[in-house]
């Protein structure tokens, strides 16, 4: 039996224990990034809140037992206004974007899919796109049609939301309110101003696709129906999370659930529903017109990627945090200190329960960096850390891997190192200095360590 975890429902508007669905197969849901443009620093707080809930499930259900899927949207109103604007076909812009997300992602120390995805056996991690899942998304619209939950008015497709009676349960929305927030296009052809488009015509030069229902007009989906279909296809009719940050509630989310509710026949879509709050920068909520518009990019440019993870964890997920240096500043210092407690050693064989416990109680980050702070036994500390996406590589292997992306020879450190060392254990301090002075003209400082070891850094 696994210990048991609580995590706070927005369906409910409670903390409860987490019961899946099957305990051999925990599946879980988050959106992702919509490729048109560089990703801001807010787009990383659900990728990385996500990913650690997506480590704790399989360390607790075990890794073979957890499946996460997290989507890519790559068909947009957005994607095509910047793909003309620049002159290049969408296919060029998506890939280019996606790419450089994967990459900075990747230096924030989460998981992606080729680091728990294993050949022969079912995929653990899938990253759908939406242009792949086009088929999905027609039967699914279809389904709604032919179950009287969707009509086709003027070469489009909407969703008959009247037909739901229980619509807005996820947002706990009055009806007044969802058709206000819902900043709903008016069309008259709409049945009722909250139905919304699952497709329509396609513009010339957008991407379009065979239309469903029986419309000839090529057209392409709109934006809710690809969440539907992409988790439809990978994790079934219901599955056990499904996660996104606080913005996504309405309409996005209730669309989805109203879709896949009504075409599967199913009470719910996903068990348990988590967002994650809103990010502002040194108390600003984050604007092109204020300049604070930060890109993750620019933080990275900066700031090493874990020390950028542990600002963002620093804060409970569900609370708005304010991104600002000092914030930065202090998870720079604590990580300092806790590579400097570990040295190289191995983790100890399991996270220690003090760092657990916390973790368990609705992902409590807060609390869990604050026990791993109070442990003194280098194994345990960085077991903990583990737990948490930190201290995955050694002190030795952190210093190489910020050497090799600041464009120093590696190889070439490493032997005025030796040479150093060398020096000092003759006691030839000229010599000692001479290469000191060496390393620091091409920005590597060095530390010489209590327990006799010598560590580098890439000056910032």
């Amino acid at each position: 039996m696994a210990p048991m975890l609580r995590l706070y429902n927005t369906l409910t508007r409670e903390k409860a224990p987490f019961v899946p669905i099957d305990p051999s197969h925990v599946r879980m849901y988050a959106c992702g990034p919509t490729v048109y443009d560089a990703a801001h620093i807010g787009n990383a707080r659900p990728i990385i809140v996500f990913d650690l809930l997506f480590r704790l499930l399989r360390h607790l259900y075990g890794a073979a037992q957890v499946t996460y899927a997290r989507n890519v949207t790559d068909v947009d109103d957005k994607i095509n206004a910047r793909a003309l604007e620049r002159g290049i076909t969408i296919r060029e812009l998506t890939d280019g974007t996606l790419a450089a997300f994967h990459a900075d992602i990747r230096a924030l120390g989460v998981l992606m899919p080729e680091d728990v995805n294993r050949p022969g056996e079912r995929p653990r991690f899938v990253e759908p796109r939406a242009t792949d899942h086009i088929v999905e998304m027609v039967n699914l619209i279809e389904g709604l049609v032919a179950a009287g939950h969707a009509y086709v008015a003027e070469d489009h497709v909407l969703f008959d939301v009247p037909s739901m009676p229980d619509y807005g349960a996820l947002s706990k929305r009055p009806l007044d309110e969802m058709e206000a927030g819902a900043r709903v296009e008016v069309a008259p052809y709409k049945r009722s101003p909250l139905d919304f488009v699952l497709w329509k015509p396609s513009k010339p030069g957008e991407p379009s696709w065979p239309s469903p229902s029986g419309i000839a007009a090529p057209g392409r989906p709109g934006w809710h129906i690809e969440c539907s279909a992409m988790s439809w296809k990978h994790l079934g009719t219901t599955f056990d999370i499904h996660a996104g940050g606080i913005d996504l509630i309405f309409p996005h989310h209730e669309n989805e659930v109203a879709q896949s509710r009504c075409c599967f026949g199913t009470e719910v879509m996903a068990n348990v529903w988590l967002h994650n709050g809103f990010l502002q920068v040194e108390g600003e909520k984050m604007s092109k017109s204020l300049g604070n518009f930060v890109t993750l990019r620019e933080v990275l440019n900066d700031w090493p990627g874990d020390v950028v993870r542990l600002a963002m964890l620093k804060t409970h997920y569900r609370q708005p945090i304010d991104w600002t240096l000092r914030g930065l500043d202090d998870a720079s210092r604590m990580l300092e200190r806790w590579y400097g407690h570990v040295g190289d050693a191995a983790p100890s064989a399991d996270a220690p329960e003090s760092v657990l416990e916390p973790l368990l109680d609705d992902l409590n980050t807060a609390a869990a960096l604050a026990e791993i702070h109070r442990l003194d036994d280098p194994a345990a500390l960085k077991a903990g850390a583990n737990l948490l996406g930190f201290l995955c590589q050694t002190r030795s292997e952190r210093d190489a891997a910020s050497v090799r992306a600041s464009g120093v020879d590696v190889a070439a450190v490493e032997a005025l190192i030796e040479a150093r060392r060398v020096a000092r254990a003759a006691k030839d301090w000229p010599e000692s200095d001479r290469v000191r002075a060496a390393l620091a003209a091409i920005g590597v400082t060095v530390k010489d360590n209590k327990d006799g070891t010598t560590t580098w850094s890439v000056a910032p």
